[in-house]
């Protein structure tokens, strides 16, 4: 009971704040104390609420109460220092489930601060003392709190391992080198971790490299996620546009002929009803003439009769003639609009394949590996043909308009901007962007595989002598490339037909010489600004020819 009455005083004297022995005690209006210190830095932290409050109870108090130091409990508190007595630990000193408790504690234990290596075993702040006051117990090693120090004890020989086995590659005691492990590379513990840990400090520098460089990582993806936000808002947000232009030229198209067509019928009927009350007006004139002549033809005087029948027998000219032909009306506008419905489909679902197709082959992460083999290539095969409206006039286009042939007479191609006056070339009419792949076949005369922007300033130039075309010139015996006027040689072996790969985003452009095996020719890497078409330039004899292969996955 004495002691409980002593647990209940140091209680009492105990600020609920530091958790230690009450320093100049001031008591709260709510009756509770706590060191002067203690309670004005708590309030403080709560001046800018203009309400302040218990620790314990929180009762508030309102104004600031004024502390004054409470001369009872200091003197209690002095005289319990006499006797020798602390404060008792608080909750939060004893070992919970999850922390280490001291072995040494008997009833309700307190946490550890230390564990020894040597004693194996651990210790609260108390227990722990004579580690650094008795001189034998100094020198064993004292580490963090440890749940595993059993791990340290050998489970054969019950011992300490101190040693390490390198042959096994495991933990050992003393007696295990003497016994299985006879014979071993063996070493001490500590040697063996100052190797390692030279080892491990590589490992930990490679570990914070590389977070560095993964952080950096971070960070690009972070302005890619942002750059692909804001392309994707404004492909979006521009295609809405297009598309509401579509829409309203549509609009403005239909309201046009239906505008034409109501002028005209307004005309036309006005037109016919104005004949038709002519003609009306006719029948009534005829039918009061008709029974005129009926009524004269009944008369008895024969002089009346002869007096009158030159006026009744002779007709009016007819107010007009008739035509009879079949009446069409507006038949032919619905066929011409149906028509015309029937081209833009043609012309959507060709197009909207390339919009659909640049829209999947958008990059947005790092770029797709170049294909290593035919077949890779093939995945991005595309459909290309050959523009009529772009062909030199001496060239044919055949096979769908995929087949280039030189002819030796100019053909009556309709003049055209985009059309070649100069050299004979021709683009295609699909425009490429993103990754594509196709394959020229080459006839008996030279032949230059072209990619270049569609800019029809260019219509007098050959390919490859600006900076909008590049060229690759297969001929008998030898490769060139050609680009902004300069011509570079080109090593390879010689085959009739050359694969052009394309990647648009990444810039990339590569000939390949295609034979049983795939063999690079030449490859650019720069920045495409624009869609590009697929080209060929045609030089030697009448005949030559070049064809888009047609390609199968």
């Amino acid at each position: 009971m004495a002691q409980q009455g002593v647990q209940l005083d140091l209680d009492t004297i105990s600020c609920s704040i530091c958790l230690d022995l009450l320093k100049d005690p001031v008591t709260i209006p709510c009756g509770h104390s706590y060191c002067m210190n203690c309670i004005k830095s708590f309030w403080d932290g709560e001046d800018e609420k203009q309400i302040h409050s218990c620790p314990q109870c929180r009762q508030t108090f309102t104004p600031r109460p004024v502390l004054v130091k409470s001369t009872i409990l200091a003197d209690l508190v002095e005289e319990l220092k006499k006797t020798g007595l602390q404060a008792a630990p608080a909750d939060h000193c004893y070992a919970g489930p999850e922390d280490v408790s001291c072995d040494v504690c008997t009833g309700r234990k307190l946490k550890a601060i230390k564990s020894c290596l040597v004693c194996l075993a651990s210790y609260c702040e108390k227990h722990l003392q004579p580690h650094y006051d008795a001189a034998p117990l100094k020198k064993h090693k004292l580490v963090n709190p440890s749940k595993k120090l059993q791990e340290n004890i050998c489970p054969r020989h019950d011992e300490v391992m101190k040693m390490f086995c390198r042959t096994d590659q495991q933990c050992i005691c003393y007696l295990c080198s003497v016994d299985e492990h006879k014979g071993h590379d063996t070493v001490s513990a500590a040697a063996e971790r100052t190797e390692r840990q030279r080892e491990f400090e590589v490992s930990r520098q490679n570990i914070q490299q590389r977070i560095l460089d993964r952080v950096k990582d971070v960070k690009v993806f972070q302005r890619e996620v942002e750059a692909i936000n804001r392309s994707a808002d404004k492909a979006v947000e521009d295609s809405e546009k297009i598309f509401t232009q579509l829409i309203r030229l549509i609009q403005k198209r239909s309201s046009d002929v239906k505008q034409q067509v109501r002028s005209l019928q307004e005309t036309e009927v006005s037109r016919v009803k104005e004949l038709q009350e002519k003609l009306e007006q006719e029948i009534t004139e005829l039918k009061r003439k008709d029974a005129e002549m009926k009524k004269l033809s009944h008369t008895e005087d024969h002089t009346q009769f002869l007096h009158n029948y030159p006026s009744l027998s002779a007709l009016s000219e007819s107010t007009s003639s008739i035509n009879i032909r079949p009446l069409r009306y507006f038949e032919d506008v619905t066929a011409a609009v149906s028509e015309l419905r029937d081209k833009l489909q043609v012309v959507l679902r060709e197009k909207w394949t390339n919009v659909s197709l640049t829209v999947t082959e958008v990059d947005v992460l790092l770029p797709q590996p170049e294909p290593k083999t035919r077949a890779g290539f093939l995945r991005y095969s595309r459909e290309i043909t050959l523009d009529p409206n772009t062909a030199y006039t001496k060239i044919f286009l055949s096979e769908g308009n995929r087949k280039a042939t030189v002819l030796g007479i100019n053909l009556s191609y309709l003049c055209h901007p985009d059309r070649f006056t100069t050299y004979c070339q021709v683009l295609s009419r699909e425009s490429l962007t993103g990754r594509c792949y196709w394959e020229v076949e080459k006839g008996h005369g030279g032949v230059s595989v072209v990619v270049a922007y569609k800019d029809s300033n260019t219509v007098n130039e050959r390919f490859g002598d600006n900076n909008k075309s590049w060229a690759l010139g297969f001929y008998k015996l030898r490769y060139e490339f050609r680009h902004n006027n300069i011509t570079t040689p080109v090593s390879g072996p010689q085959s009739s037909r050359v694969g052009v790969y394309l990647d648009h985003s990444a810039g990339i452009l590569s000939f390949y010489s295609v034979s049983e095996t795939m063999t690079l020719l030449h490859r650019v890497q720069t920045t495409f600004t624009q869609p590009l078409y697929a080209g060929l330039l045609l030089c030697g004899p009448t005949g030559n020819s070049a064809e888009l292969c047609e390609l199968s996955v």
